[in-house]
């Protein structure tokens, strides 16, 4: 499929210049890349932050809580946050933004639950394959690894397509152009800096995207001149439910939470995202970041503070386009926006050039171009780690060095991007939209997710049901999906296989056929007794040619200390506890927003009044509001120690008032060598440091 004429007509109508689109794809992303090379070489220079193959790739397993949030705000903010939530808000109205956002928010909150177990059961672990290694043996692994890799690359492909998607409706920029480019600054700065850069720069595009969620929502709800009020967005949208009604809302309209197709969205996309969570090493890889006393509460922050984001996103601009389509402003006026346009992501971008003219182009550009580089940089990090610890280490060199580690981490970073970057170029050309991959992800992926589950909270699942639940489960999904679609249409293409009945019979049927699998499975070769010790074995790698290099000793850099015995048994104590607190609150949390919330909307067709929906969108924005002090100013409040003495070190540096040694010696004395810009405090670990300051 030829796409240079829709090209052709992006550039003509385009808001901004294709000027714009370069500068802003390689000059805001050559700037982060810098950034966080400096932020790199302070850390090293002041802090001891030797860039270990540990370091890389874990962080020094010490970040705290508020970036941690940061970071998972930031993983699950992906271009289809944004643009595929706004474009189901422009489909089915007030249910659609809501239904994404519950959809997508509960499997956060109930993996913390899984990154408890995971930091409990394999304190040394690198990502959750080795996990399944160390039970399972190498068929499983396989099998895992596999379904793991095919999740992030489906996931790098939605970030990659949509982003290129939404530069080129902008400005013109050729998509081509867009879908090497884009990559180009995130593999720069995850290559120096590894999984700290990537969690800092997360906390950095969060702390701006919300930004410019805030200033749409204001403007939208409270200061524009044809909107400005929610009474005037809700007449505006009562009068467009008059020109074209909803199929399947209740009365039409776009103010209800029934709506047929909404809902059916809604089991599609929490089913595909069981996936895209429980099997993305990337989560897994901020589970494993993370300090363990900050886990819970960092994944707990995160989720919650995640919802606001694709609800208030899409609930202000899928809304505003609806209520601005028929205006000369919106840039399709006066035709409706076109399905294929709408599967695209585009419909964001058009209400915000629609809303704010330029202004909102540039402010769409940039939290588009955020929400991409933020995930992919996660993607980059997760995929390398698989690559470098699952297959290399694993099965070609068990005892390579951490140099040959950080070789190969390094790599793998950039040979994956070029990887996706080429493989989005053949979707763009086969006619493969963001919206298509969504809510496709799930028929491929989701048969992992139940087993992946058991083997960290079950002993009794064998090795046989692991390895082949997912397969057969697979198998089950691509029949349903195809078949329900055969039925439907009669034939198979994009069209038919990307609407919503088939997509939900593919969905389902790959999330729920496990349980059948695994129950017959564990009938044939019996529950297993595993007694996860052989968890507790994966090691970590040998990094002492590393820091040799450096004139140090391991225990003298970040992330190289061995616990003693009483500090491990201090650590599952407090992880035990952790693991009870966070079953309990992650269930009442899911009940709430799937069941106590919605459903009484759902249930009696209630259509919003005035007053309702100004009070649904004052919570909207009061959440979002809240979500800014959880994931952009608490990280700061909580790490403002380290960073006013980091500041301090700078200048006596500078003014040569000392040297980094004599700085880093002090620094050790005050921090017992386990604070810096995202570490926990010496406080919550008072053997450890006591020890070392001796």
């Amino acid at each position: 499929m030829d796409h240079a004429p829709a090209d052709k007509e992006h550039i003509a109508n385009a808001a901004l210049g294709q000027g714009v689109g370069y500068a802003i794809v390689l000059g805001l992303g050559g700037f982060f890349a810098l950034g966080m090379i400096l932020t790199t070489y302070i850390l090293k220079r002041y802090n001891r932050e030797v860039q270990t193959s540990e370091m890389f790739n874990t962080a020094g397993r010490t970040v705290k809580s508020g970036l941690v949030a940061a970071a998972v705000v930031s993983s699950w903010t992906w271009a289809a946050t944004l643009l595929q939530s706004t474009g189901i808000c422009y489909r089915y109205g007030v249910s659609g933004p809501f239904w994404y956002a519950s959809g997508a928010t509960v499997q956060i909150l109930l993996f913390a639950t899984l990154a408890i177990e995971l930091k409990r059961r394999a304190p040394n672990a690198h990502t959750y394959l080795e996990v399944i290694k160390a039970r399972y043996g190498t068929i499983g692994h396989i099998v895992f690894m596999v379904f793991g890799l095919v999740t992030n690359i489906l996931v790098s492909l939605m970030l990659i397509v949509g982003g290129s998607a939404t530069v080129n409706a902008l400005t013109g920029m050729h998509t081509i152009a867009a879908i090497y480019l884009l990559p180009v600054g995130v593999v720069a700065y995850t290559m120096v800096g590894g999984l700290k850069a990537t969690i800092l720069t997360d906390w950095a595009h969060t702390f701006i995207l919300l930004l410019i969620i805030i200033i749409f929502a204001l403007t939208t709800y409270s200061t524009h001149d044809i909107l400005g009020s929610p009474s005037a967005v809700y007449d505006l949208l009562s009068q467009a439910s008059a020109r074209h009604p909803v199929d399947g809302n209740k009365d039409g309209s776009y103010l209800t939470m029934q709506s047929r197709e909404g809902a059916i969205f809604f089991v599609i996309n929490i089913v595909g995202n069981f996936g895209t969570v429980f099997l993305d090493n990337g989560y897994y890889n901020k589970a494993i970041a993370a300090s363990p006393v900050h886990a819970l509460p960092g994944y707990i922050i995160g989720g919650l503070c995640w919802f606001a984001i694709p609800w208030l996103t899409a609930t202000t601009m899928g809304l505003a386009g609806l209520a601005l389509e028929n205006n000369p402003r919106f840039p399709t006026y006066p035709d409706r926006m076109l399905d294929s346009d709408v599967s695209a992501g585009l419909v964001l971008p058009y209400a915000a050039v629609a809303l704010l003219g330029k202004g909102g182009a540039v402010c769409t550009l940039l939290i588009v171009f955020m929400a991409v580089t933020s995930a992919t940089s996660s993607q980059l990090i997760a995929v390398s780690t698989i690559c470098t610890y699952d297959l290399y280490r694993a099965y070609f060199n068990p005892s390579a060095s951490g140099k040959k580690l950080i070789w190969l981490s390094h790599c793998f970073v950039v040979g994956y991007a070029l990887f996706i970057a080429t493989f989005s170029v053949g979707l763009w050309y086969a006619g493969i939209s963001m919206g298509y991959l969504y809510v496709m992800m799930g028929v491929i992926i989701s048969s992992a997710v139940l087993p992946a589950t058991l083997a960290l909270i079950w002993a009794g699942q064998n090795k046989w049901a692991a390895a082949l639940s997912p397969v057969l489960g697979l198998i089950c999904s691509l029949i349903a999906w195809l078949v329900t679609a055969k039925k439907k249409c009669g034939k198979l293409d994009v069209a038919c296989t990307g609407s919503n009945m088939p997509m939900l019979a593919g969905n389902v049927t790959a999330l729920l056929s496990p349980i059948v699998f695994v129950a017959v499975f564990t009938l044939i070769f019996g529950v297993d007794k595993y007694d996860w010790k052989s968890m507790m074995e994966i090691r970590k790698a040998d990094d002492h040619d590393v820091v040799a290099d450096e004139g140090l000793d391991l225990e003298d850099v970040q992330g190289g200390h061995e616990e003693t015995a009483a500090e491990f048994e201090q650590e599952q104590a407090n992880l035990l506890r952790a693991s009870k607190i966070s079953k309990t609150a992650t269930v009442i949390m899911t009940l709430a927003l799937l069941v106590l919330w919605p459903m009484p909307l759902y249930g009696t067709g209630y259509i919003f009044s005035k007053k309702f929906f100004a009070g649904w969108v004052t919570v909207g924005i009061i959440w979002i509001f809240c979500s800014f002090i959880g994931v952009g100013l608490f990280p700061i409040f909580e790490s403002r120690a380290t960073l006013a003495r980091t500041t301090r070190n700078i200048i006596r540096d500078l003014s040569g008032r000392g040297s980094p040694k004599s700085i880093q010696a002090q620094n050790a004395i005050i921090t017992g060598q386990k604070t810096s810009g995202d570490q926990t405090p010496p406080e919550k670990l008072p053997v450890k440091e006591e020890v070392k300051s001796a």
